[in-house]
């Protein structure tokens, strides 16, 4: 590496050639640099190139600080480290097993991608165990001069971990989607581990954190400030009572879809006239459906309602 860097960088990885979709973050540790999320294998190269352009390389990769599993997030993470023999992954105890072993990962997404897997993912490579830094969240680390408290913060995957980094926090996921200043924070629900209640307590526990800079996968970084999470909290809600009624109603999932699409994408047009494509195009309206209704149909089997 010919300088280090200077505070937290983002990378766009312009994930299929489109800007302001998924972001890996990177900064320098004084023990090499570490990249939070590493994005899928399909964008190895834009963060390849986001490295040159700051005056390094993969070699110079350390550390791989992984919020969870996600092909999104982790997907490249083995692909690294088989380049980088230097280089570590930080992992939750819960998803540390498929990073080891993805064929199960890898059999589900096919599932839902098909033919469309390579194009939009790539390959996801297994690590090796003694190559991986298992957390279970309340960890304190200490790479270099730079010291990282890994946060438990399930809610949207079981396996999920935010980072707290001196005025920075690394939420991942659980701090929403949110691609413009203008757009208030939605949660991204996929299936299959969507629980309100304890992402509702993750957001506690990221509140409670005395952060300036709260940095999110989809996409970019914003103040920390109440609005943030009240706006996320507020949507969520709002969200998942759409869901709940559809429901109520005993539509079936492409109607419950197609009407939650309709209404979502018409406030985010509110918001901002070029949100509702790239919101689409970063968080599938209908993958958040089918997650909220695998939650409320879990929910009412618990409660003894079905």
């Amino acid at each position: 590496m010919t300088a280090a860097l200077r505070g937290v960088q983002t990378v766009d990885l312009h994930f299929q050639d489109t800007p302001g979709v998924i972001a890996a973050y990177l900064l320098d540790t004084g023990d090499g640099l570490a990249v939070v999320d590493t994005g899928p294998t399909s964008t190895l190269p834009a963060l390849s190139a986001g490295l040159e352009v700051l005056g390094a390389t993969l070699d110079d990769v350390r550390h791989l600080l992984l919020t969870h599993i996600h092909f999104d997030h982790a997907g490249a993470a083995g692909t690294i480290l088989k380049r980088v023999p230097q280089a570590r992954v930080y992992v939750h105890e819960r998803g540390a097993r498929h990073l080891a072993s993805p064929e199960r990962l890898v059999a589900s997404a096919t599932q839902i991608y098909g033919d469309a897997m390579d194009r939009l993912w790539g390959e996801m490579l297994p690590i090796p165990e003694d190559r991986m830094t298992v957390l279970s969240g309340g960890e304190s680390l200490q790479l270099g001069h730079t010291q990282i408290d890994a946060l438990y913060t399930p809610g949207h995957a079981v396996h999920h971990l935010a980072y707290h980094i001196g005025p920075d926090l690394f939420v991942g996921d659980v701090g929403g989607v949110r691609l413009d200043a203008a757009q208030t924070p939605r949660a991204p629900t996929p299936p299959p581990d969507i629980d309100l209640e304890v992402w509702k307590t993750s957001v506690a526990t990221l509140r409670g954190r005395e952060a300036q800079t709260l940095h999110l996968a989809h996409f970019g970084s914003y103040a920390n400030t109440e609005a943030h999470w009240d706006g996320l909290l507020q949507k969520m809600e709002v969200d998942a009572e759409r869901i709940r009624f559809g429901l109520e109603l005993g539509q079936d999932f492409e109607a419950i879809s197609a009407a939650y699409t309709r209404v979502l994408l018409a406030e985010l047009s509110a918001e901002s006239a070029d949100l509702p494509a790239r919101y689409e195009f970063a968080c599938p309206p209908w993958m958040s459906v089918q997650g909220l209704m695998r939650y409320w149909q879990k929910k009412a089997v618990r409660s003894g309602t079905r």
